[in-house]
């Protein structure tokens, strides 16, 4: 099936689903739906083959069991992927969240600025008019009171007349587009440093809220409702857990238990406990933020009054850059107002999805199921296994992370939210905390931790069957894929907010040892050029230098006056005597000739014959 017609078709099953579930009375939300629709298709005990083009009737069995699962309103699953789907639509990070906010407010103001910026203005009436509009965008983009007000417009134009009077809007008119953007910008950050600076002094300030104040107030008590909110769930994922720990070992008790979808529960409360722990974090940047802000308040507002002090008249450029600085705190001041609210309205909202808890598990029934349990906190079934460590000698092929040998142990990416895998696969689902502090498993670049020491050797022996145990339970129970951030397994269930981030959250572990180096010096002959000029006016210089000296003559006179007054003296080093004697004596000889001539005297014949005999010894025989 082509991928545009497949995407028509799951397009109208959303559409048919989302019609069936508003007969019935229930609004679901697309995206609610969409989510469904995967999950019913993942859980392989409904049958659905995902490499099969589905038919009809495969259509139509879709459609009723996601309808069944959504209009199922006491099952703790079913406000889980509700809880996920609506904290994924409206969390980002701070960084994302003020982006968009800064954008949301360009956007509203756009339309006043195109309406200062393309003004042709000529006539008096007209000329007043547009700097009214000034005032107004002044106003509306600072955000310190309402440009319906009197008493603030007023204020407002007055700082505005003392650094931009109406006589300036003729030379304001000949500017460009841009320009006249960025001078709008900057004129408000200096009418709002003005009228921040005249608050301070008590001479204004009209409409203008003491935010320091109001988020000194509100962060503690928006931490204090959500450390409550936070201890009231880990309470009760505490009590679920040790239930499912006694249900684990009993399993008679387990058949009796199954209708009460205790582990959903826990999924539903361990989630909520996620979020709100993100949420906390959030705020907690926010108060340091706050905090440092409000110290540099208070510097700039002291440095400005150093700056300014009873002088009538004070140099542009030595105010002018507080005033912006003094502007700019101010608005990260709003930023951090808007954050505050924003984050506080998603913790409220996402107490709506908690409400399966008392119909499922009144009071009563609780007690009755804690009979002779003990609860035991995530703390403290750390602390049971604090002295149990992994011995690195018995494994050989596995790599384990210890904290005595990696530096950034702590920042590591846990696998499943930092649970234990081993528990979770054989227990069928049981959410026990891994303790870090036995040992980190490095499989495949991902990170596990385990409840206790046995849990560690057993998983290590085969981890490849436990993960796939995790990835069948996350099948059957969607809510899983982003309670264990499996969204790696599951590609096509990745929330929006973790798909940008998925490649960011990876840390490499620093393992310490002890190395030293050393580097030879100069291992390169220098290639530095001493005649190299990058400056092409140099090398005209010199060139015309050298064609110079071409046609110059060296002179020298002397006059009849000087001639033969100089006395000129000279020394030399006396000639020295200097021998050398080699190392070695060496001497050669060669044969002594001796040649004799025989029968000189004469024999007994008239005629003399002489014979030349040589008895000179070969040079070889020496």
């Amino acid at each position: 099936m082509p991928p545009t017609q497949a995407e028509s078709v799951i397009k109208n099953i959303i559409r048919e689903i989302g019609q069936e579930c508003a007969a019935h009375g229930e609004i679901a939300s697309e995206t609610v739906v969409a989510f469904m629709v995967k999950a019913v298709v993942l859980d392989p005990s409904n049958g659905f083959n995902m490499d099969r083009t589905l038919i009809k009737t495969d259509v139509q069995k879709l459609v009723k069991l996601c309808v069944a699962r959504l209009l199922d309103n006491k099952n703790p699953s079913l406000d889980t992927i509700k809880m996920q789907v609506y904290f994924d639509m409206n969390y980002t990070s701070r960084e994302d969240f003020l982006e968009e906010h800064h954008r949301v407010l360009e956007s509203r103001l756009g339309i006043v600025s195109r309406e200062i910026t393309d003004n042709r203005a000529s006539a008096r009436e007209e000329l007043e008019n547009l700097y009214r509009k000034i005032v107004s965008y002044v106003l509306l983009r600072s955000g310190l009171g309402s440009p319906t007000d009197i008493k603030i417009v007023r204020e407002a134009t007055a700082a505005l007349q003392s650094v931009f009077p109406q006589a300036e809007l003729a030379t304001f008119l000949t500017l460009s587009k841009k320009d006249k953007e960025r001078q709008l910008k900057e004129l408000t950050m200096i009418v709002t440093g003005i009228r921040l600076f005249n608050r301070d002094c008590g001479k204004g300030g009209e409409g203008i809220d003491d935010l320091p104040a109001i988020l000194h107030e509100a962060i503690p008590t928006t931490t204090q409702h959500i450390d409550s909110q936070l201890q009231i769930a880990q309470d009760q994922a505490f009590r679920y857990t040790a239930i499912l720990e006694k249900v684990t070992n009993n399993p008679l008790m387990a058949k009796e238990l199954q209708p009460y979808m205790l582990k959903e529960a826990l999924y539903n409360v361990r989630q909520y406990e996620i979020f709100l722990q993100t949420v906390l974090s959030d705020i907690i940047s926010c108060a340091e933020e706050v905090e440092m802000m409000i110290k540099q308040l208070a510097a700039q507002l002291e440095q400005l009054k150093m700056a300014v002090k009873s002088k009538t008249a004070v140099p542009t450029s030595q105010v002018f850059p507080i005033f912006i600085a003094l502007a700019s705190l101010w608005m990260s001041f709003q930023d951090e107002t808007v954050l505050i609210s924003v984050l506080s309205n998603l913790t409220t909202n996402l107490e709506l999805f908690l409400g399966t808890h008392e119909l499922l598990f009144p009071e009563k029934v609780m007690l009755g199921l804690l009979d002779g349990v003990v609860v035991k906190s995530d703390l403290t079934r750390i602390e049971e296994h604090m002295e149990e460590r992994v011995e690195l000698a018995d494994f050989r092929t596995q790599e384990w992370l210890l904290p005595q040998t990696t530096a950034n142990f702590n920042k590591l990416l846990i696998q499943y939210r930092g649970f234990c895998g081993y528990t979770f696969a054989v227990t069928d689902g049981l959410l026990l905390p891994g303790n870090p502090a036995i040992g980190i498993l490095k499989y495949k670049e991902k990170y596990y931790t385990f409840s206790t020491r046995d849990a560690a050797y057993t998983f290590a022996e085969n981890p490849d069957h436990y993960i796939h145990l995790i990835k069948e339970k996350a099948k059957k129970n969607a809510e899983l894929i982003q309670l264990l951030e499996l969204h790696q397994q599951f590609e096509t269930l990745i929330p929006y907010s973790q798909m940008r981030d998925v490649d960011k959250h990876y840390i490499k572990p620093i393992t310490k040892c002890d190395n030293g180096t050393q580097t030879d010096t100069h291992i390169l002959p220098p290639t530095t050029m001493r005649t190299y000029e990058w400056n092409e006016w140099e090398l005209r210089r010199k060139a015309i230098k050298l064609a110079n000296l071409r046609q110059k003559i060296t002179h020298s006179v002397q006059t009849d006056l000087s001639h033969m007054r100089r006395d000129n003296t000279s020394q030399v080093y006396p000639l020295k005597e200097a021998s050398t004697q080699s190392k070695r004596e060496g001497s050669t000889r060669v044969p002594r000739p001796q040649i004799f001539i025989a029968g000189l005297r004469g024999g007994q014949s008239k005629t003399t014959y002489g014979v030349k005999v040589n008895l000179a010894r070969a040079v070889d025989e020496t």
